[in-house]
């Protein structure tokens, strides 16, 4: 498992056991069917194992949501990027990739499920869930995309001068209006060639907008933006 921060467990996939991806599963299906009904207790019942193993695992409820959050927005991946031999196209791959799965998270049942839930807690002091979420949805896929960015930026590939302002205009080219419009209930089609098509087109624009004036060989690979 991973290291402990602040009393509370930091979660990747790669830091989780089979089991414990399973636990943190079973977690995400009992916040989605009972939102605030979450209890240790309830999660040993449905995951099949005993309380002091999640105590062990996790520390307490507080923990366990945390891990439970942070497993769902692991999902999410950075496809690794160096500054050595990095070219547009690798770049574009590795952007256009996140984007991917950050439309396919997103929009699944799960996310849409816990973020009505954590907007629901937001200010009311019920719980620190938003707080949560927040950590582990935008400002966590900041912390994993940023590095890429200035490594972009580093290789003459992208010009900004700001990378968090780079990093939002990614994201509202990614999510557009699509996060909110299931949160208030849109019924929306997203089939996984309707995700792929949204990421590619999000990378596109953000590649016109920021890209740095590269010749035809070093442009090589990144289709043709469109602005739309």
């Amino acid at each position: 498992m991973g290291a402990k921060v602040q009393g509370r467990v930091e979660v990747s996939g790669d830091s989780l056991t089979a089991r414990q991806r399973d636990v943190l599963d079973a977690a995400l299906g009992l916040l989605v069917e009972g939102g605030d009904a979450l209890t240790m207790t309830g999660v040993a019942r449905r995951a099949s194992c005993s309380k002091e193993t999640l105590y062990k695992w996790f520390g307490d409820r507080d923990g366990l949501l945390n891990a439970t959050v942070q497993w769902q927005a692991s999902k999410v991946r950075v496809v690794p990027v160096a500054r050595e031999g990095l070219d547009a196209k690798s770049l574009f791959t590795s952007l256009e990739g996140f984007a991917r799965d950050w439309l396919r998270v997103l929009s699944g049942e799960i996310s849409v499920a816990l973020n009505r839930l954590a907007v629901s807690h937001a200010g009311t002091g019920k719980s620190d869930l938003g707080a949560i979420v927040l950590a582990n949805g935008p400002f966590a896929m900041a912390r994993r995309l940023k590095p890429v960015l200035e490594i972009g930026r580093e290789a003459g590939l992208l010009a900004f001068e700001d990378t968090d302002d780079a990093f939002r205009t990614f994201f509202g080219l990614v999510v557009r209006d699509m996060q909110i419009r299931l949160l208030l209930g849109d019924r929306l089609e997203l089939t996984d060639a309707a995700i792929a098509r949204d990421a590619g087109r999000a990378t596109q624009q953000f590649f016109a907008l920021y890209g740095a004036k590269l010749d035809g060989n070093t442009r090589k690979g990144i289709p043709h933006a469109r602005l739309l």
